[in-house]
C-alpha cells in the first residue's frame, strides 16, 4: 500500500508570506490543526501547526498581524511521494518525529497529506478483515472448545 492510496486529497495550506493571524483564523474555520504551507510552486516548504502559534507566536507575545508564516513555521520539513510504501513513510515519521507528512508529485508538488491516522485506520480495517477470514475458515468444531 502507497502513501499516495490513503493519503488525504484535501489540504489545508497556508503561504509563507501570510500573516499567522489569517492562517490562524483559517485554522479555526476549517477545524484544523495543522497548515501545509506552499511556495508559489505549490511545492511543501513547511508546516504551521497549532503549537506553533502558541509556542512562537503567543507565548512570546509577537503581533500576529506583522508576524508571517515563513517567520513562525517548522522548516524543516520531510516529505514522501505517492509511490512511498507505508511502511516508509511511518519509518520518516519516526525519524522526524512528527505525525504527518505531506504527499508530493514527482515534480514535488502537494497532492496530499498522510497521517499516523490515516494509517492506523487502514490497518484497524486490514486487521478485521483478517479476523471475518479467520473465524470463517476455522472449523466449527475448533470454534467451540
Amino acid at each position: 500500500m502507497s502513501a499516495g492510496r490513503i493519503c488525504i486529497r484535501e489540504v489545508d495550506v497556508a503561504e509563507v508570506n501570510e500573516s499567522v493571524q489569517t492562517a490562524a483564523q483559517r485554522m479555526n474555520s476549517r477545524n484544523v490543526g495543522t497548515l501545509v504551507v506552499l511556495d508559489k510552486e505549490k511545492r511543501p516548504v513547511g508546516m504551521l501547526t497549532d503549537r506553533d502559534l502558541a509556542v512562537r507566536v503567543l507565548a512570546k507575545a509577537s503581533d500576529p498581524i506583522q508576524t508571517t508564516v515563513s517567520e513562525v513555521m517548522t522548516q524543516s520539513l520531510r516529505t514522501v511521494s505517492e509511490n512511498t510504501p507505508i511502511e516508509d513513510a511511518l519509518r520518516a515519521m519516526r525519524l522526524g518525529r512528527c505525525r504527518r507528512l505531506p504527499v508530493v508529485d514527482s515534480t514535488g508538488k502537494l497532492v496530499g497529506l498522510l497521517s499516523v491516522d490515516d494509517i492506523m485506520d487502514l490497518l484497524i480495517s486490514e486487521f478485521r478483515d483478517i479476523g471475518v477470514l479467520l473465524r470463517e475458515e476455522t472449523p466449527h468444531s475448533l470454534a467451540n472448545d
